[in-house]
Parts: structure tokens; C-alpha cells; sequence
């Protein structure tokens, strides 16, 4: 039998292997197995269907196993896939790569052993660093790339490592490595039947000199309902014995020697499936449990609705009650959030209402974790919630019924490298579809492109235009920082009038958010002798210093350098650090405030699940009194005590050369703003810029969403932007800037002849390059309804018309759809 199978690689193709006759399990569509593809290398591959005859064009294999014994995936989870792949312009393989947990893709890993047939008299000259190689395995015998890297202190072996396999030094094999483990617990057992008295007065008799050893004897007996014969035998973990004996770890162990008895491990699942009680109910105000009626109406006519709620107008309360119709009826609900922070927060308020049924996954979570969550879904119809981010969309989900994509306007919703480019909103949709389920997007600054097919009759709309419990929205004023500057009425970052507020606000007993985008400490190191700026050698930009750890960092490639002391081309003791970045505004706000307690939320603050969690509850309880962050704090946190929030600086926002500048300068802006008042007290926010005179300013003092789309549109119109086109940015990628240029110059030229004036470019891109790599970029706008699938086509054929011209193999191509 031929089957073709799609390899976690961005290949074009699937490829056709053969099932050999001495494996006997049946085969079918989802089902894992590995491959051998190349001349060693071992992957997980899917099964995707049958082929009827043997290509052509090469040799087919037999495949080495079957790694499953039910399909992997759900239908139409491959269909989904191939969806993806068409729309997004990249392989399938891409799409498997980023949809399948990596503790379910087997794959081989290079192991590098001496050869025992080299012989050192032979002449051969080792460099040090192939000497260092050497040495550790000569002690380790044998060791993976990554186990090198880590025992030698070396970075990047591979080039090392290939040079002493070129002089028959060393020799790589491959070993096929499972990275899922499952959650186990220790626990112990007694080694006899519970009728057997003669065997039990046996082990007492054993301990009798050992009041320790009787300890736990005695204590196993009475946790395990042991000799309460009318009672079902209960199992004992380890841990649990230890702490009820009070004796350590080595006294059970000798117990465990004398025969009595086995300390084994068992297999748990990691979800808690035990009975809920004390679940609350979700209790709607009048203004609420109308939009829920309107959005069940709107369901009727229309597969997806969007709800417009302003900040704090309790979305989150009607999602709860349309979630549990849907769990009602025996069905399954997504419910994507932009960031692992506000799963964070949410989980808490969703597992009062939905108990067990509820389930988490982002990337945060260990890969077993997300095995296990994966594993749950194939195994079962139940109803069951799933809060996760993007990647959440490739779950095998069983009976879809609902998703809910809160904070639909977000660009974090968006994947940027690797491949799959998707936007997990957009991906919603259509997997909504395949399985015949709504799709409800809620946001108080929706997309332009979601408002707009709102208002045109393709999505249904349901607008919530107040507050929960009356509340009003925030107060917002612009604060001029030109003429704060004139009349000297600026210390550091903030101006007279936000230190105030924050001041009066906290001697209320309120909190404070303070918003700038920019981690770090300083984004600008300069010598003010000679205008010396530490680049990064790898990308095309400044480095950040980051006090805490006294590096200088690239944001892009993450390589870092230490701060030098004295200037490096002048010699002179003169380098300043100019800029705030969130670590520095945090500094200054405590020095202003010492008495009170001051948090960062950045990327560099919470980099394990666990951060998130502390955070956020040390605000939420008022054990921290200002929040500094940078737009993690933007996006849907609910906290009742803030005040005051302060954007330290809005001309970032606004200067961005980008077509969806102006709506995410409002997005964000307005989304921020909304954290402030969200109880009975109303906020204010104070938003510092010398830029006072910008439209989007206005339209967010005067929370006018409505005011803000009608102008933004216009322009879209204009210039044809979405939404009235779609756009493909293709970005051309080579290690040398010459042919970057000439292959981005040859395939514009090519790409003119097949799309016309729909082509433009080639520009450099903002940041030019990134990670060693010189960047092109290409704009490609095609109407709103053209097929994607044709135009991968078309773009396929270009591509391999040009394949052939060295330019172009020596070049990276990638396809950006729909760019946010």
C-alpha cells in the first residue's frame, strides 16, 4: 500500500512512502509514522492520504513504523491545514511544524562519537576548538550537538564539528528521540494480600526494632484503609507517607528492602477531573443579557458577530453565559486571547464558573503539558472550554460549537516567524466553519477590516455602549510635553501634571498604570565625544542597555555585549545613556515615590507562566501600587483600583511608517485608557506627547470609535489598503547585501509581468537587517476577493521560472499575507 504523508518541513510537496507487508496495523488519514527522509535523517510524518500509483521522479521508501494506534488528528484537521497552507502561502509541512506539540514529533538527533578508527599519528592538525571537541568526548564518549554546546562552552559547533567528520575524526549517527514524558507520581504498595494476617504480623515483626520503620508501617496501613476490609483500598504516594510518618526518605527505602514494601511509579493525568462544587453563576445586568439576547439573534442569520463593547463594559460576563449554552448542549468552545497574560487573569474568573471543564494552553506550558492537553481533546467528546493563545486553533477539537476571539483587534494574534504567517482571528473563522460552529469576535477598538464587514452585512454586529454597573469612562487629557519642557515643569520622564495625579491618587488609596513600549533601561547609548552608538553586529540596529543585567541587547537577534567602560573609538570617558525603557521608568518612579511599591510587566519580567500569575495578583490584591509595563498591561486586564494611567510617550506610537500606524496608535491608546475607573470612581488618563495636534489624539479624548473608523477608512479607500485590497509583502532574505538587492530587483521585475501595477517595490525594510540577514521587501496588493490558492499558483511558477539564477538560490523567499 502507498500513502502520502506531510513532513514537518517547508517542502512543496507530500511525499509517497510505502507500508511494508509485516506491519499490520491499519493505517489511516491523521495517523503517525516515521520516516526515514535523506540519508539518515528520522521525522514524524502524517498520513494524508492514499496514492494510487509510485511517483516518478523518485525512489519510495517504506516507512519504519506506525507510531499510533488511533489517528492523531481530528477531521478536518487536516483540511484546516491545507486552508492554511493555501492562504498563507507556505508548505504543509510548515503548518504541521507549528500545529503539532513538538513531544509528539519524533525526530532524529545527531550524536557524535570518536572514531574509534582514527588514528592521532596520522598528522591530522586540530584547531583549539576542535581540540576542546575532542577532549569532551574523549570523557563523555558520546554526546548530542546541543550536549556539546553546552560541555564545551562553545557556541555553534556544527561547522567544528562537520570539519573533524571531513578528517575522519569524529562520526555522526542518528538516534530517534521521544520528547513527551508523562506526568508520574511515586507511590507505594504493601507486598501481601490484605486477608493474609500470618504476612502481616510477618512485617511487624521485621520493624520491631526500628520504631521508625514501624512509623511507616503503621502509617501506610492506616492512609490505605488497609485492614478496613469493608472499605476500598486506597493508593498511597510517597510523598504523602513520608509527611504523615514524619521519617525521611531513607527509613521507607529500608523498609522497602525487608520485602514489605514497593515504592513503584504510576502514570496520573495532569488535569484535576474531580467532581466541582461551589461554581458560581453569571449574573447579567439589564444592558448585558440584552446584547447576549441580540448576539443568539444575530447567530441565526450570521456565522460570525462581532461585539463592540466599550472598556469595561463587561464582555467577558456575556461570554461566560453564551459559553455555558454552548458546554449545555454537549459542545466545545475556544476561547482565544491575544496574550498568556490575560489567560493569567482569566483563568481564575472562568474556573469559578466552569470548573474542571476548563482547560489551558499556551506556550508557557512544558510540552508534555501540552501532550497531555492534546491527548485529552482526541480522547474525548466531552464539553469542555479550552482558553488559549493562537496556536490553540490546531486542537483536535471533537464538537466545536463556539469560538470566542476576545480582543479580536490585536496584532499578537498574528504569527510572524516561522512559517505559518497566520492570524489565528482570520484561521478562527474557517475552522468555525468546517465544523459548523459560531464565531462571536468581542473588542471595544475592533479592526478595520472586522468593523467594516460588520457595518456592510457580513458579519452580524451588537454594540454595548455603557459601562458595567453605570461606570464611566475615563477622563483623557493630553499633556503637551513641548511646553512642559518650556516651562521646566518635567523631572525625568513625567510631566507636573501626571506626578500629581499619580500622587493624589495613591494618598487615596487608588493604583496607577504607567504605559511606554519600549523594555529595557536606556534604547540609546552614545559617546557625546565623538557620537560613537554600540550597533548590533548581526542586525541593522542600535543595542539597548538593560541595567539589570549591565548588557547591551539586540531586541531582534538577542545577542548581547557588555557596556564598555570608556569609549571604544575615542578612548574617552564620555559614553550617556539616553531614553527610558521601562526598566528605567520603573527606577525613577520608585525613587519618586519610595514609599510605595512599584512592579515592571515587560517581556524581560515575565519570561516562565509563573511571572504572569505573581504580577498580576500582587496588583490585583493591592500589594503593588504602580504597574509599569509596556503593552502587556494594554490588553483586557481588569483591575478595579486604578486610578490614574499615564502614556509616558505617545509620539512612539505615531511615527511609525506603516499604513496601520494610525490604528494602532488609536487601539492602543484607547485599550490602555480603558484600564483606568473601571468600578464606580472614575479614572483619568493622561497621555504626555508633543504631537498634541494629531486626529487620533482627539477621537481617543473623546472615546469616539465611530469618529475615528469614518477617517481611517477614507484614507484606506484612498490608497487602497485593506480593506479594500488584500496585501502580500514578500521579504527576500540573503547574507550578502549586493545579491539581496539584485534577486529582489529580478523577481519584482518578474512578478510586474504577471500582476501589473499591483507591485510595489522593492524597498528595505524598516530594520534592513536581521540576524546577519540582508532584507528586501516587496508589496504585493491584490483585490479583496482574489483567490489565495491561485496566487501561491502564480507565485510558485515565478518562482521556479527564476529558481535556476544563482541570485535567487542563494536567497531566502517568504510570504507574509495579510500583515498587521
Amino acid at each position: 500500500m502507498l500513502i502520502q504523508v506531510i513532513l514537518p518541513l517547508p517542502i512543496k510537496d507530500k511525499f509517497t512512502y510505502e507500508v511494508p507487508d509485516d506491519i499490520p496495523e491499519s493505517i489511516g488519514l491523521g495517523t503517525r509514522v516515521l520516516v526515514q527522509f535523506g540519508r539518515k535523517k528520522y521525522y514524524t510524518a502524517i498520513v494524508a492520504g492514499l496514492d494510487q500509483r509510485p511517483p516518478e521522479n523518485y525512489e519510495v521508501k517504506k516507512i519504519m513504523a506506525v507510531l499510533d494506534s488511533r489517528p492523531a488528528l481530528r477531521y478536518p484537521q487536516l483540511k484546516f491545514w491545507e486552508w492554511i497552507s493555501d492562504y498563507y502561502l507556505c508548505s504543509e509541512g510548515d503548518v504541521m511544524k507549528a500545529a503539532i506539540p513538538t513531544g509528539l514529533k519524533l525526530e532524529s538527533e545527531s550524536i557524535v562519537t570518536l572514531n574509534p578508527e582514527f588514528d592521532s599519528e596520522d598528522g591530522v592538525r586540530l584547531t583549539e576548538r576542535q581540540s576542546i571537541i575532542v577532549a569532551a568526548l574523549q570523557h563523555a564518549g558520546k554526546e548530542s550537538l546541543a550536549g556539546l554546546e553546552k560541555i564545551t562552552g562553545l557556541k555553534n559547533v556544527t561547522p567544528h564539528v562537520n570539519a573533524l567528520l571531513a578528517a575522519g575524526v569524529v562520526r555522526i549517527d542518528e538516534k530517534i528521540v521521544e520528547k513527551y514524558r508523562p506526568k508520574t507520581v511515586t507511590k507505594v504498595r504493601m507486598l501481601c494480600q490484605r486477608d493474609d494476617q500470618q504476612q502481616i504480623n510477618e512485617f511487624f515483626d521485621k520493624t520491631a526494632r526500628s520504631r521508625q520503620q514501624q512509623a511507616v508501617l503503621l502509617a501506610y496501613l492506616d492512609l490505605s484503609k488497609f485492614l478496613q476490609r469493608n472499605e476500598d483500598l486506597q493508593s498511597v504516594d510517597k510523598e504523602t507517607l513520608l509527611k504523615v510518618s514524619g521519617v525521611s526518605p531513607a527509613v521507607l527505602k529500608a523498609v522497602a528492602d525487608k520485602g514489605i514494601l514497593e515504592i513503584y511509579k504510576e502514570k496520573v493525568n495532569r488535569f484535576d477531573t474531580s467532581e466541582d462544587s461551589d461554581l458560581h453563576d453569571v449574573t447579567l445586568s439589564p444592558a448585558q443579557t440584552l446584547a447576549a439576547k441580540q448576539i443568539r439573534d444575530s447567530f441565526r442569520q450570521h456565522a460570525i458577530t462581532l461585539l463592540h463593547g466599550v472598556t469595561g463594559s463587561g464582555k467577558t460576563e456575556i461570554y461566560c453565559d453564551l459559553i455555558r449554552e454552548v458546554l449545555d448542549q454537549g459542545n466545545q468552545v475556544l476561547y482565544l486571547v491575544p496574550e498568556i497574560s490575560l489567560t493569567t487573569q482569566l483563568t481564575d474568573r472562568l474556573r469559578k464558573v466552569f470548573g474542571s471543564r476548563l482547560l489551558i494552553y499556551h506556550s508557557k506550558f512544558s510540552d508534555s503539558e501540552r501532550v497531555d492537553i492534546w491527548n485529552r481533546l482526541l480522547a474525548t467528546n466531552e464539553p469542555l472550554l479550552v482558553l488559549g493563545v493562537r496556536s490553540s486553533v490546531f486542537l483536535p477539537f471533537a464538537r466545536l460549537g463556539l469560538i470566542v476571539v476576545d480582543e479580536e483587534h490585536e496584532a499578537s494574534f498574528k504569527q510572524y516567524d516561522p512559517a505559518p504567517r497566520y492570524n489565528a482571528r482570520d484561521a478562527a473563522t474557517v475552522l468555525a466553519s468546517m465544523h459548523g460552529a459560531k464565531t462571536l469576535f468581542g473588542s471595544a477598538t475592533p479592526s478595520v477590516e472586522t468593523y467594516w464587514k460588520a457595518t456592510n452585512g457580513k458579519y452580524g454586529l451588537v454594540t454595548l455602549s455603557e459601562r458595567f454597573e453605570g461606570a464611566r469612562l475615563p477622563e483623557v487629557e493630553v499633556v503637551d510635553m513641548k511646553l512642559m519642557r518650556k516651562q521646566k515643569s518635567v523631572k525625568g520622564i513625567m510631566s507636573l501634571p501626571l506626578r500629581k495625579a499619580v500622587r493624589d491618587a495613591l494618598d487615596g488609596g487608588w493604583q496607577a498604570i504607567m504605559f511606554q513600549n519600549r523594555r529595557g533601561f536606556a534604547p540609546v547609548v552614545v559617546c557625546h565625544t565623538c557620537g560613537w552608538s554600540p550597533k548590533c553586529g548581526n542586525c541593522d540596529v542600535s543595542m539597548v542597555y538593560h541595567k539589570g543585567s549591565q548588557l547591551l541587547r539586540c531586541h531582534y537577534c538577542g545577542a548581547t555585549q557588555t557596556l564598555p567602560n570608556v569609549c571604544p573609538a575615542c578612548g574617552e570617558n564620555a559614553i550617556d545613556k539616553f531614553g527610558y525603557g521601562t526598566e528605567r521608568i520603573a527606577e525613577e518612579i520608585q525613587e519618586e515615590f519610595p514609599d510605595r511599591k512599584v512592579s515592571r510587566m515587560d517581556l524581560d519580567t515575565t519570561r516562565n507562566k509563573q511571572a504572569y500569575q505573581d504580577l498580576i495578583e500582587e496588583f490585583a490584591e493591592h500589594r503593588t501600587d504602580i504597574l509599569v509595563g509596556t503593552q502587556m498591561i494594554s490588553k483586557g486586564l481588569d483591575f478595579e483600583k486604578v486610578k490614574i494611567v499615564g502614556v509616558l510617550n505617545a509620539d512612539t506610537l505615531l511615527n511609525f511608517p506603516d499604513f496601520r500606524s494610525t490604528e494602532r496608535a488609536f487601539n492602543m491608546l484607547e485599550q490602555v485608557a480603558g484600564r483606568a475607573g473601571r468600578r464606580q470612581e472614575p479614572g483619568k488618563v493622561l497621555i504626555q506627547t508633543t504631537k498634541t495636534d494629531e486626529p487620533v489624539l482627539r477621537h481617543v479624548c473623546n472615546h469616539d470609535y465611530a469618529a475615528y473608523y469614518e477617517e481611517e477608512l477614507q484614507n484606506r479607500m484612498r490608497y487602497a489598503y485593506p480593506p479594500f485590497t488584500k496585501i502580500v509583502n514578500i521579504f527576500i532574505r540573503n547574507k550578502d547585501a549586493a545579491v539581496c538587492d539584485a534577486a529582489a530587483v529580478m523577481l519584482t521585475l518578474e512578478l510586474r509581468k504577471v500582476f501589473g501595477n499591483r507591485v510595489l517595490g522593492p524597498e528595505k525594510p524598516f530594520v534592513s537587517r536581521v540576524n546577519t540577514w540582508y532584507l528586501q521587501q516587496i508589496m504585493l496588493k491584490v483585490e479583496s476577493q482574489a483567490s489565495m490558492k491561485k496566487v501561491k499558483a502564480l507565485l510558485r511558477q515565478i518562482y521556479e521560472s527564476l529558481a535556476p539564477a544563482p541570485q535567487i538560490r542563494s536567497s531566502q523567499i517568504h510570504y507574509d499575507v495579510d500583515p498587521v
